[in-house]
């Protein structure tokens, strides 16, 4: 039962009610924050000019796949851009070399949109946005990605991501939008799928018309699969393109209900958030979260850890929380309640940073796979916030506890 001290505290910081309840457990003293560092992929490594748009699912039997598009000339997001991955078996400390996946085979013509807007070099494959699932039912690692921006690929491994089966095509499954939006361009995530408690696997994606910009206007909604990635559905669109929407990530809620967090470019400089039932279909109205700025860029979005069925659950959420458009100041922030409130956070990285996805271990350690960049190296310069891709470990007594400067 649970001590009336810790009943009175449910509205204390996470950090004094989690030390509260370890004291009644029996525990005498709450771990020590711990934080760690490691960079995965660094630009002009390997003959790649940039590597960015991480994204990393911890396996069901606990291995780490850290994953991100090696660009191989510049920075761009068309140019001859290759995925890549790496393993760890021992929770993010040791990695085995990089090695590409994905688009292995024949290449493939250049999306008539890179043309037209002179995006990339003519004779440029450009593959990108990565994402995996973990299907925790199967133990089979799900893995898309998409070439040219216009064509999308599924593989799988069997083998806790040791190895790959062939890419099977499944663009099919974003014509199934084209009687309701006539894309030019698609992309799958980035970051990662979800699975749903009752086994459906979700991918957000966005599609564009491409009228305005290559990938602009767009559209957010998800594809999903109900039988371990055999086959793919298109959902109905989440958010219009009078929103501004891109990117997003899905998450779970207590209730079952799936949550998309939208990148977007509304003066509001705020998030978006949509809801449904079966990460599907009868989405929200679209709403802005006004806890969470929007700097125009991709967030990362995972529970922490698994509560039990139908209570809120505990969401980690990150993204650069520069209070402008600027990248810098990766935040890691916490809820408690289904994303309603975000009443922990910290800074990771307070300088140039980027994109993030985030993962979380069986112990409860939280893995942040994001781009940090560095400051302008020359007066008048603008600062960059790519250049590495980086992977910290941390527990929530780092991410609760208060940094140097008194601040969370």
């Amino acid at each position: 039962m649970e001590s009336p001290i810790c009943r009175r505290s449910v509205t204390a910081p996470f950090h004094a009610r989690l030390a509260c309840l370890l004291l009644i457990s029996g525990v005498a003293s709450v771990a020590a924050p711990q934080l760690e560092r490691s960079d995965l992929f660094v630009a002009g490594e390997r003959g790649f000019a940039l590597y960015r748009i991480p994204g990393i699912v911890v396996t069901a039997k606990g291995s780490v796949l850290a994953y991100c598009e090696a660009r191989k000339n510049s920075g761009a997001d068309w140019g001859e851009i290759e995925v890549h991955l790496r393993r760890s078996t021992d929770g993010g400390r040791k990695w085995a070399p990089p090695h590409q996946i994905g688009h292995l085979g024949p290449r493939l013509p250049r999306n008539p949109v890179a043309l037209a807007k002179k995006s990339g070099g003519i004779s440029d494959q450009t593959v990108n946005n990565p994402v995996a699932i973990a299907d925790a039912q199967s133990g089979i690692v799900h893995f898309l990605y998409c070439v040219e921006y216009m064509r999308c690929f599924y593989l799988r491994s069997d083998d806790d991501g040791a190895t790959w089966s062939k890419p099977v095509e499944i663009t099919a499954t974003f014509d199934q939008f084209r009687p309701e939006y006539d894309w030019k361009v698609i992309a799958t995530g980035p970051g990662h799928g979800i699975q749903l408690r009752n086994g459906r696997l979700i991918v957000p994606v966005w599609l564009s018309t491409s009228r305005t910009s290559p990938h602009g206007p767009a559209v957010s909604s998800t594809i999903y699969s109900d039988d371990h990635g055999r086959t793919w559905h298109r959902g109905e669109i989440a958010v219009p393109e009078e929103l501004g929407p891109s990117e997003a990530a899905a998450v779970e809620l207590g209730d079952g209900r799936v949550m998309l967090n939208v990148r977007n470019h509304s003066p509001t400089g705020r998030r978006l958030s949509v809801f449904s039932r079966d990460g599907a279909t009868g989405w929200s109205a679209p709403q802005f979260h006004e806890p969470l700025t929007e700097p125009v860029c991709m967030a990362g979005l995972a529970r922490w850890p698994a509560r039990e069925a139908d209570k809120p659950v505990r969401i980690l959420f990150s993204n650069p929380a520069s209070g402008t458009r600027e990248r810098r100041n990766l935040t890691v922030r916490l809820s408690e309640d289904d994303g309603r409130t975000w009443p922990v956070s910290r800074s990771l990285e307070p300088g140039p940073s980027a994109y993030s996805d985030l993962a979380v271990l069986r112990d409860g350690t939280i893995l942040c796979f994001y781009e940090r960049g560095r400051e302008a190296l020359k007066p008048g310069a603008k600062p960059s916030p790519y250049g590495t891709l980086t992977l910290a470990r941390f527990n929530h007594e780092w991410l609760a506890a208060r940094d140097e400067s008194g601040r969370r």
